[in-house]
C-alpha cells in the first residue's frame, strides 16, 4: 500500500509533521516555552490581531528583496535565529540547516549550544556554495569566565563568522515545565555541544556548561567590544529604555526577541514591543525582529512597523525534523515565496515601501 505523503503548505504543516517524527520528548523541548506559555502563543497570536492595508497601482513585477546587515548580504530580510540541539531533530543537525541557509542566500546565527562545531558549521555552508562565501553569524551567551569567553569568540573569528549576537535575557534559565514532565534536562549520549568543548591550551577537552549569571552588565558588553573588531548585536531586547542604552554604548544592532517565550512568561509578544523599539533607536542601528514568525504577512507587518529583518527559530527545527536540509529549504523558500506575494500584493516594489501606514489594528 502506497503512503500518500500530505502536502506541506505552510509552516504550520511542517510543525503537523514533526510532531509525528521528533521523539515527544525533544519534540516539546523545541515546541514548549516557560511556564503558562502565555508569551509563546502571543508571539503569533499579536501578528494576527495586525490588518495590513494595501496600496494600489504602485508595485513592480521586479521586487527587491534582498538585504544588507553588517556587510552581509541576504537574498530576502528572513533569517535564521538561534536555536540550540538540531540533531534532536535531526542526525545532520546544524551541518543540514547550514547548507540550507547557505543555498537559500541567507543568513544563519549559529547557536553557542550547537551540536555541532562552528568551524564545521562553516565548512558545510561554504561547501553548498563553492565560490561564494555564505553569511554566518555567532550566538554568544557571555560567561562569568572570560578567558572562555574569549577563546569561544576567537573560534568564531576563525571560522569567518561576521557578527556576534549575544543573548541577554537569560540571566537565569527559564523555567520550562514541558521539560520538567519529562525530566529533560541533558543531551543523550554521544550528542553534546560542540561550541563549549574547551579547546585552550592546557584543557583536558571538557564541555563547558552555559553559565547564566545575573551580575552581567554594560561593562561585559564594553569588554567584548574590546577582544573583537566584529559587530555586535544584542538579542533579548524587550524595553525602550535598553534600546537607548545600546545605541549609547556603541552596539551595533538589536534583536528584538522574548526566547520564543522561553524565559519570562507573560512579556510582550515582540511584534507588540517592535514600535516603542524602532521609537527609541530612531534608525541608527539595524533592528531585527524574532518570535512568532509563520507567515510571510508576518514579516510584511514586521518591515511596515519598522524591522529591518526578521528571525525565524521552530520553524527551522521543524523543516529540519521533517526532511532534513531539504526540509528547511522548503520552509525558507515557502516564506519567500509567501513573503514576495504579499509584496505584490501591498503594492509594494521593495522593503523601502513598507511603512507604518500599511498597519492597522480595526
Amino acid at each position: 500500500m502506497t503512503t500518500i505523503r500530505p502536502r506541506l503548505l505552510k509552516v504550520a504543516d511542517y510543525q503537523t509533521a514533526a510532531s509525528t517524527i521528533v521523539d515527544p520528548v525533544y519534540y516539546d523541548f523545541f515546541a514548549g516555552a516557560a511556564r503558562d506559555e502565555i508569551t509563546m502563543r502571543a508571539n503569533e497570536s499579536a501578528f494576527q490581531e495586525l490588518c495590513l492595508l494595501p496600496r494600489i497601482l504602485r508595485g513592480s513585477d521586479n521586487r527587491r528583496h534582498a538585504v544588507e546587515l553588517f556587510g552581509s548580504t541576504a537574498s530576502m530580510p528572513i533569517l535564521l535565529s538561534p536555536t540550540a540541539f538540531h540533531k534532536l531533530a535531526h542526525a545532520d543537525g546544524e551541518l543540514a540547516t547550514a547548507r540550507a541557509a547557505a543555498l537559500a542566500d541567507t543568513i544563519m546565527i549559529v547557536s553557542m549550544a550547537a551540536t555541532v562545531a562552528i568551524e564545521d558549521i562553516a565548512a558545510a555552508a561554504r561547501a553548498a556554495v563553492p565560490g561564494r562565501d555564505p553569511a554566518l553569524w555567532f550566538q554568544l551567551y557571555l560567561q562569568t569566565d572570560r578567558d572562555f569567553s574569549a577563546a569561544i569568540v576567537r573560534r568564531g573569528e576563525a571560522a569567518g563568522v561576521k557578527a556576534l549576537v549575544v543573548t541577554v535575557d537569560s540571566p537565569v534559565l527559564g523555567h520550562r515545565e514541558r521539560d520538567d514532565a519529562h525530566d529533560f534536562h541533558d543531551l543523550p549520549p554521544g550528542m553534546r555541544c560542540e561550541n563549549l568543548v574547551d579547546l585552550r591550551e592546557g584543557s583536558t577537552g571538557h564541555v563547558r556548561q552555559i553559565q547564566m549569571s545575573a551580575e552581567l552588565s554594560w561593562e561585559h558588553i564594553a569588554w567584548l567590544r574590546s577582544i573583537t573588531p566584529l559587530p555586535i548585536l544584542l538579542k533579548g531586547v524587550l524595553h525602550p529604555e535598553d534600546a537607548r542604552l545600546a545605541v549609547a554604548h556603541g552596539v551595533d544592532g538589536l534583536l528584538v526577541s522574548n526566547h520564543g517565550g522561553r524565559q519570562l512568561d507573560t512579556v510582550p509578544a515582540t511584534i507588540r514591543a517592535l514600535p516603542e523599539i524602532v521609537a527609541a533607536v530612531r534608525g541608527r542601528i539595524p533592528i531585527i525582529l524574532d518570535g512568532g514568525i509563520r507567515r510571510g504577512t508576518d514579516v510584511i507587518k514586521a518591515l511596515a512597523l519598522g524591522a529591518d529583518a526578521v528571525g525565524i527559530g521552530r520553524p527551522v527545527v521543524w523543516g529540519l525534523a521533517v526532511d532534513g536540509e531539504n526540509g528547511v529549504r522548503g520552509v525558507l523558500e515557502l516564506l519567500r515565496d509567501e513573503f514576495d506575494h504579499a509584496l505584490a500584493l501591498c503594492g509594494a516594489a521593495s522593503l523601502a515601501d513598507l511603512n507604518p501606514d500599511l498597519i492597522r489594528t480595526y
